[in-house]
């Protein structure tokens, strides 16, 4: 009788941590909600986790890491149950549960006793805790003793200097898919400098969370910044790996140069499989629906509107304190936090929208832009001319929406653009 509820028991907490285990897991991979069609249910291989692929382009060489936060390994933790039985007290393994856990690139490259010799540090940081827009400084990894230096801070280009004694760069950085998310800026210069000092450059791809659509403004030159280098849509339907051969391939790199690219692609991905990013990208995308809002909402940059920044639902909600607070009732107060010590309106009152419950499929939208304005009660304090412009990419977007076009009117003024880079896009796709 004690033996028998000695088993019920055992039984019944392996069923716990089975189930727990899987719920772990599905945090990384799975969410409830379909953004759009799977074609395929198999776990995505990111590039990262291929070692046995590239370790051999590494051994020997002197290496540099384009890296943040994102650039980790994703493994498999095994942990034994261990049940004692009450009448021999004597002890054994009932069940083994697999845990999903991750280790950072440059940990994993470091035991594996490959020679890094400096970190570059995109936007936001090595370990990803700096505010959007803030200088990154030069300094040394506390955890691993290397040397970062910062492409965010005096220079966003390596100069010949700093990347002096390299035989080989990797670029292992988590996109998001939108053109004013400066990491595809960073990989622009990366490939470019690597380029003119004849150091090859190694990408480790991973899935874009937008990568199953294609929408938004096409960017002119004429409106060329760090926040959009190349005449891409503001969503681009691409991995980084596709990005970087669309460079190479239109080359966009000064003079016409291009870049010795090594790519270690994904397996089982494709542009129609959902991913759900297990680590925040930067500090102000915190989850799945500030992903998917984001290309959206991230047109609020170039506005005095706040999109979230100081509170815990950055890009999934908007105000401004000079919005109608008749029409726009939802009320919330931006103050100083992680990824934002100065956001727009702090410790103000601001009047907008709450859109963390919003469902959005496969498109960037306008209205909650052009609502906004319309909703404005003083207009000239809506936009910031200059840094909007950057943000969209063209000068007719911001006259479009004060000019009062609907959202489908100026959305057709897209479409020619948006079909040619269609094509040329194709060229590059790794994936179906």
């Amino acid at each position: 009788m004690r033996f028998n509820i000695f088993k019920n028991t055992v039984l019944l907490f392996v069923f716990i941590m089975i189930s727990c285990a899987s719920k772990a897991k599905s945090k990384l991979y799975i969410n409830n909600e379909t953004l759009h069609t799977t074609k395929s249910d198999s776990i995505i291989i990111i590039g990262a986790n291929q070692t046995d692929n590239y370790l051999s382009l590494l051994n020997g060489k002197r290496v540099g890491i384009v890296a943040n936060q994102t650039s980790v390994i994703f493994k498999k933790e095994k942990t034994q149950v261990i049940g004692i039985d009450p009448e021999t007290h004597e002890q054994s393994v009932v069940h083994v549960v697999e845990k999903d856990t991750m280790t950072h690139l440059v940990d994993s490259l470091m035991a594996l006793k490959i020679d890094i010799k400096k970190v570059f540090s995109p936007e936001h940081g090595f370990r990803g805790r700096v505010d959007a827009g803030e200088l990154v400084k030069d300094g040394i990894d506390t955890k691993t003793n290397l040397p970062i230096v910062s492409l965010y801070g005096k220079n966003k280009k390596p100069t010949k200097d700093q990347l002096e004694g390299l035989d080989i760069v990797i670029f292992d950085i988590q996109d998001v898919g939108v053109r004013f998310y400066t990491y595809i800026s960073t990989l622009h210069y990366i490939m470019e400098a690597c380029s003119e000092q004849g150091i090859p450059v190694l990408i480790l791809d991973r899935p874009n969370p937008n990568g199953h659509y294609v929408d938004g403004p096409t960017l002119e030159i004429k409106n060329k910044s760090f926040l959009g280098m190349h005449p891409i849509p503001l969503v681009h339907g691409m991995t980084i790996a596709e990005y970087a051969q669309m460079i190479n391939g239109e080359k966009w790199l000064k003079n016409g140069v291009q870049c010795d690219l090594t790519i270690i692609s994904m397996k089982n991905y494709t542009h129609d499989t959902f991913y759900s990013l297990p680590l925040r990208p930067s500090p102000n995308l915190p989850n799945d629906q500030s992903i998917k809002l984001y290309p959206s909402l991230g047109l609020f940059e170039g506005t005095n509107v706040n999109a979230g920044r100081g509170t815990e639902f950055q890009f999934q909600r908007y105000g401004a304190p000079f919005l109608n607070k008749t029409t726009l009732t939802f009320s919330y107060t931006p103050v100083a936090n992680f990824g934002a010590k100065y956001p727009k309106h702090k410790n103000v009152l601001c009047y907008g929208e709450d859109l963390k419950d919003e469902t959005l499929n496969g498109v960037m939208t306008l209205k909650w832009v052009i609502k906004a304005y319309q909703n404005s009660m003083d207009k000239s304090l809506f936009f910031n001319t200059e840094n909007f412009t950057k943000h969209a990419g063209i000068d007719t977007l911001q006259k479009q929406i004060e000019a009062g076009l609907s959202e489908s009117e100026i959305k057709a003024t897209w479409q020619e653009a948006l079909e040619s880079f269609k094509k040329t896009r194709s060229k590059y796709l790794i994936y179906n």
